[in-house]
């Protein structure tokens, strides 16, 4: 019998070499490469051992405008968890969930299991990380002894899908993490890009054919993203992101994929003594703290997926002593912040090559749109002239690099945010007289350029 043949595969972006070398050309990381034995015959994806003679058959093709089947969703009751999910989870999807070592990832999905149990739903919990009594552990602190989920603890694959294959099939199943997974059609170790891609294809067409909703514990890299190949992201309906910092009381679960529902929505969670608690209303969490009469600070309008949230951005700029000045960001992209401090110097004559300059978001949320630059540069203004903004005032708008100041989308459910907060004012871009929002019982300033922020800053 002929050897099988061997490939090399990168077990961090999973390009295919026919020979081992030291560093990945696709993505660049160093001692990544690993020989893995290519999948036989009869696993999903997996290329057939014979192509054979045998013609395939005929699929039926339909008309697009066809008649809809709406399948009712299986709602947890809890509704930060079911709000990013798009509603509830949907029969057959399946779900990649990740995040850091011990944010609480085990704990969130324990919690949402319990609930789909409440609702006399088939849940079916099993780890591949930890023994039955350690699930029963964190149940019991969590007060969650007796519902009535279904524990199992196994890594081989093809038992698990018998199991779950059988008479009483469960509607929501929870894997705790593919990374452990395996299957025996591969040699290679579990956690290697080919066990991962395998056994997460088997686990979608498992789902596909049950109409279980199935949710994928993954790990992250040391850069944050899902570990494995991103195919697997890609063979998902949805992928969630549960997002922390250790040093904060909560926590915050993000869609960054749905097939089912809309993106970058975000659930809010505050972690306690019982497990993970909702958190309906986040601005007021992420404004609780707020110090309103330090300059350098100003309060963001932003839009996370559906919801309007507002929260802080503080801002350092001091004296430098050193050759180069540092640059520290927190919660931002700084990339983002190297293009206003260039915008601000060069258009506007705000000297900030020579400066130390510190961006935080307050709370450890992560802000991601482009809105935020009209807030950050006014935290910038703010700290430069050690002159305070109003604590009742919030700031949005998108910089470009002439300096003028772009209008952003959702505008009045930013406002009308604002003014259930208790907010006064806002500036914002200037729209045309067409597209003038509702301003919400707000005092409306709108500014074309950075020089109008800087006018309007000088004399409030």
């Amino acid at each position: 019998m002929a050897r099988a043949k061997t490939q090399f595969v990168c077990q961090s972006c999973g390009a295919v070499y026919a020979r081992w070398v030291g560093r990945c050309e696709a993505c660049g990381e160093w001692n990544s490469i690993s020989e893995e034995v290519p999948e036989t015959s009869g696993v999903a994806g997996g290329p057939p051992a014979k192509a054979g003679g045998k013609k395939g058959r005929q699929i039926k093709l339909v008309a697009m405008d066809g008649e809809l089947t709406e399948t009712p969703r299986h709602l947890s009751g809890i509704e930060e968890f079911d709000r990013v999910c798009g509603g509830g989870l949907v029969p057959g999807s399946v779900l990649l969930v990740g995040g850091d070592p011990g944010i609480g990832k085990s704990t969130l999905l324990l919690q949402a299991m319990a609930a789909f149990a409440r609702r006399k739903l088939e849940a079916v919990y099993i780890s591949g990380e930890e023994a039955i009594d350690q699930v029963r552990m964190r149940a019991r602190r969590l007060g969650l002894a007796d519902s009535a989920v279904a524990l199992g603890a196994e890594t081989n694959l093809k038992d698990i899908i018998a199991t779950l294959d059988g008479e009483d099939r469960p509607d929501v199943v929870v894997i705790d993490s593919i990374q452990t997974m395996w299957t025996d059609s591969l040699e290679s170790a579990p956690g290697t890009v080919g066990q991962v891609r395998a056994c997460a294809q088997e686990l979608v067409r498992f789902g596909k054919k049950s109409g279980a909703a199935v949710i994928i514990v993954g790990h992250v890299t040391k850069d944050g993203q899902i570990a494995g190949p991103r195919v697997m992201e890609h063979m998902v309906d949805t992928v969630l992101y549960f997002e922390g910092e250790r040093g904060h009381h909560f926590r915050i679960l993000r869609a960054v994929k749905n097939r089912f529902g809309p993106t970058n929505e975000i659930g809010v969670f505050e972690m306690g003594e019982l497990g993970l608690a909702e958190v309906s209303n986040p601005s007021a969490l992420f404004l609780g703290e707020r110090d309103r009469e330090t300059s350098g600070t100003a309060v963001f309008a932003g839009i996370e997926g559906t919801r309007p949230v507002l929260v802080e951005l503080q801002a350092l700029v001091a004296d430098s002593g050193l050759g180069n000045p540092r640059r520290a960001v927190v919660g931002w992209d700084s990339g983002r912040l190297s293009m206003v401090l260039a915008v601000l110097d060069a258009r506007c004559g705000l000297s900030l090559s020579g400066q130390d300059v510190y961006l935080n978001v307050a709370g450890g949320l992560r802000i991601v749109e482009p809105a935020a630059d009209l807030a950050v540069a006014g935290a910038l203004i703010s700290s430069l002239s050690n002159k305070t903004i109003p604590a009742d005032t919030v700031l949005f708008g998108e910089i470009s690099l002439s300096g003028a100041v772009r209008p952003v989308s959702q505008t009045e459910s930013r406002l009308k945010e604002a003014a259930k907060l208790g907010f006064k004012r806002a500036i914002l871009p200037k729209s045309p007289s067409s597209q003038r929002p509702d301003a919400q019982g707000l005092e409306i300033f709108e500014i074309a350029d950075l020089g109008g922020l800087i006018a309007h800053l000088s004399v409030s």
